[in-house]
């Protein structure tokens, strides 16, 4: 009974701070993509202590967390806690004709949820790098046969060669949101690099938050028609599976 009534308790924490335009548009911001205060202060249009306050009051109540940048170790960024918001879903559809995950070295992360989004999605995905490594990381193989991913034997790429106007892209480390030029389109996803630990437990902890958040973003994300073909290097199909 006691467990159930702390459960009841925690719920309508929750559903309390919800109940507030500001703190509900924060999570809603939150749903697809991460951020920092600075960036939720400028795109809310809410002065800094009363962003600070509204932190605070969904932090307490364990709807989001807030992490140190990898890359600069001084900017924080704001995530959700999603096991909390489990109904919520994304407002409104993104239009792309790619998906394409970036992160710095082209590594690890970007070509492990290149390949999720492949297994989940029609919609077309790549994956690239801000400063690709000379080639994938061993661990991300290993990682990819463990889950059954197909990484299509693709080396890495540059951002550079990749991007074209119509991608919604998805940064999905810290360094590469901080240092490439937002264009077009951009989600940032601060998942931690799992080439830091180099173990299987790191590779397979990056591979489950990038599968849910895949999950999330599927949904929300449709394709628009465009006039250049794919090339095969830049695209992971679903039918190739």
């Amino acid at each position: 009974m006691d467990t159930e009534l702390s459960s009841l308790q925690a719920r309508a924490r929750r559903h309390a701070a919800l109940g507030e335009s500001a703190r509900l548009a924060i999570v809603e911001r939150l749903l697809l993509s991460d951020a920092s205060p600075t960036e939720l202060a400028r795109e809310l249009g809410l002065a800094s202590n009363l962003l600070a306050h509204h932190l605070a009051l969904l932090e307490q109540a364990g709807l989001i967390t807030r992490a140190r940048s990898e890359a600069d170790h001084r900017r924080t960024y704001v995530r959700l806690n999603h096991a909390a918001l489990a109904d919520l879903v994304p407002m409104g559809a993104r239009r792309a004709a790619r998906v394409v995950f970036v992160c710095t070295a082209n590594s690890a992360r970007s070509p492990l949820a290149a390949a999720l989004w492949a297994r989940r999605s029609r919609l077309p995905t790549a994956s690239a790098g801000t400063e690709p490594a000379p080639c994938v990381h061993p661990g991300t193989v290993a990682a990819a046969r463990r889950h059954g991913l197909n990484l299509q034997g693709k080396g890495t790429r540059h951002l550079n060669q990749v991007l074209r106007a119509d991608d919604l892209v998805v940064a999905v480390c810290d360094r590469a949101h901080e240092h490439a030029a937002h264009t077009g389109q951009w989600l940032h996803w601060a998942v931690p690099d799992p080439a830091r630990d180099g173990t299987d437990a790191a590779f397979d902890a990056a591979v489950r938050e990038l599968s849910g958040r895949i999950d999330r973003l599927v949904p929300a994300v449709h394709p628009v028609t465009v006039d250049h073909p794919a090339t095969p290097d830049q695209v992971v199909g679903a039918a190739t599976l």
